[in-house]
C-alpha cells in the first residue's frame, strides 16, 4: 500500500527490517519497581520511579490488563500478585456512582479533576479482560462487582476513545455474560456512535473517526472489531478494515511502523507529524492486528501485528531499540535524535502487553 506519510524528516536509505520473529524472555523487573503496595507510580526519572508525580488509574488499568494476559500465557507467579494491587487500585479509585477518579498523589490523596473518558473506558476494558479470563472465581467476581457498577456510564460517553475501549470490555463481557441483555444492548450503542462519527467525517481521501489522528488510533477500530465478533454486524467489520487500511496508508513505509508523532499529529488535508512516536500506539496496532486475525483470518494482519511489535525492538524512525533487557523497562518514545530516556509505566505496560499479545497470538 502507498504510503501518505508526510514530514520534513528524511527516512532511513535502507529500513530495519528484522529476518524473524524474536521475543525476549519475560523480565517483570522494571514492573515491579514501578508498583509499591498502592499501585503503580505514573512517570520514571529514567528508571527510578518519580514519586512526585502519585498514581493514575489509567496506568493501572492497563496494569490490570497486562497481568491478566501475562497469567493467562504463562502463570507467572509476580503477574497474580501484581493483578491484586492493581484491583484494589481501581476498586480504591471507583466513587460511589460507578464513576473513576483519574489521579492520585502520592500521599493517597485523590485529584478531583472531573476525571477522564479515556481512563473510564481503559478500566472497563482491563475489567473485562479480568472476567472473561480471571485465574479465580473470587477475581472474576470483584471484576463483575466493578464493572455492572460502572457500566451505565456508557450510555453518555463523549469520548470516541472512551467508547472504543469501553467496547472491548464490554465485548469481554458479554462472553461469559451472555445472557445480559442489557449489556448486549450497549454493544450497539457503542458501535452505532463509532460508525456515525466515522461516517460524519470520512470522505474519498480521508477514512477516519476525526478530523486528525492524534493517539491511541488503533483502538477505534479495535472496538468495532470486538463488537463484530459478538453481534456479526458486517457494517462494522467493513468499518473497521476501512479505517485500519486508511490508518496504515499514514502510519507504515517501507514495512516498518512510523506511529503519529505527537509534536503535531494528523491533520485532514495536512502533513503527518514523524515525531515524538509513543509506545501506546505501537500497543494499540499490535491489539488491532491481532482482533483482525481472530475475526477475518487473514494472514495480513499477522504480518502487520509482528512490523508493529517490531518498532520497539528497533525496526523503527531511528533504528534503535526501545526495550530495556536489562531492567524490562520500555522508553518513553521516539524523538527526533534519540530515544527518551525516561521507563514510565505507560511505556513498560503497553511494550509487555504488545509482547503477550503476539506471544499468544503467533502460538495459536
Amino acid at each position: 500500500m502507498r504510503s501518505h506519510l508526510q514530514t520534513a524528516v528524511p527516512f532511513p536509505e535502507k529500513a530495519f527490517v528484522p529476518d524473524e520473529l524474536v521475543l525476549p524472555p519475560f523480565n517483570p523487573a522494571h514492573l515491579l519497581n514501578m508498583t509499591d503496595s498502592t499501585g503503580m507510580i505514573q512517570h520514571a526519572l529514567r528508571i527510578t520511579p518519580n514519586r512526585k508525580e502519585g498514581y493514575c488509574t489509567d496506568d493501572n488499568a492497563r496494569a490490570l490488563l497486562l497481568t491478566v494476559l501475562a497469567w493467562k500465557h504463562g502463570r507467572y507467579p509476580e503477574a497474580l500478585r501484581l493483578l491484586s494491587i492493581y484491583l484494589s487500585f481501581i476498586h480504591y479509585m471507583q466513587m460511589d456512582d460507578g464513576y473513576f477518579h483519574n489521579f492520585l498523589r502520592y500521599d493517597k490523596q485523590i485529584i478531583y479533576d472531573g476525571s477522564s473518558e479515556d481512563a473510564y473506558g481503559r478500566t472497563l476494558m482491563a475489567l473485562g479482560y479480568l472476567t472473561e479470563y480471571g485465574p479465580s472465581p473470587l477475581l472474576i467476581k470483584t471484576a463483575e462487582d466493578l464493572f455492572l457498577k460502572a457500566a451505565p456510564h456508557m450510555d453518555h460517553l463523549q469520548s470516541l476513545r472512551g467508547m472504543a475501549n469501553s467496547l472491548a470490555g464490554l465485548c469481554l463481557f458479554v462472553r461469559s455474560h451472555t445472557g445480559d441483555q442489557e449489556q448486549l444492548s450497549r454493544i450497539s450503542l457503542l458501535a452505532d456512535q463509532l460508525v456515525h462519527a466515522y461516517h460524519i467525517y470520512s470522505d474519498d481521501k480521508w477514512c477516519w473517526f476525526e478530523e486528525v489522528l492524534t493517539y491511541d488510533n488503533a483502538i477505534l477500530p479495535l472496538g468495532l472489531l470486538h463488537a463484530y465478533e459478538i453481534t456479526r454486524q458486517e457494517n462494522y467489520l467493513h468499518t473497521a478494515l476501512e479505517a485500519m487500511s486508511f490508518l496504515e496508508s499514514k502510519v507504515f513505509h517501507e514495512e516498518v511502523l512510523y506511529p503519529v508523532g505527537n509534536n503535531g499529529w494528523a491533520s485532514k488535508g495536512g502533513t503527518t507529524a514523524l515525531f515524538d512516536q509513543q509506545p501506546l500506539d505501537a500497543m494499540a496496532m499490535v491489539l488491532c492486528y491481532q482482533q483482525a486475525f481472530l475475526v477475518t483470518g487473514d494472514n495480513i494482519h499477522l504480518q502487520r501485528l509482528t512490523q508493529s511489535w517490531q518498532w520497539f525492538m528497533g525496526a523503527n524512525a531511528l533504528q534503535q531499540p526501545l526495550y530495556d533487557e536489562i531492567t524490562g523497562g520500555c522508553a518513553d518514545g521516539l524523538q527526533p535524535d534519540r530515544v527518551n530516556e525516561n521507563q514510565g509505566a505507560e511505556s513498560t505496560i503497553a511494550f509487555w502487553i504488545a509482547y503477550f499479545t503476539v506471544a499468544e497470538t503467533l502460538n495459536k
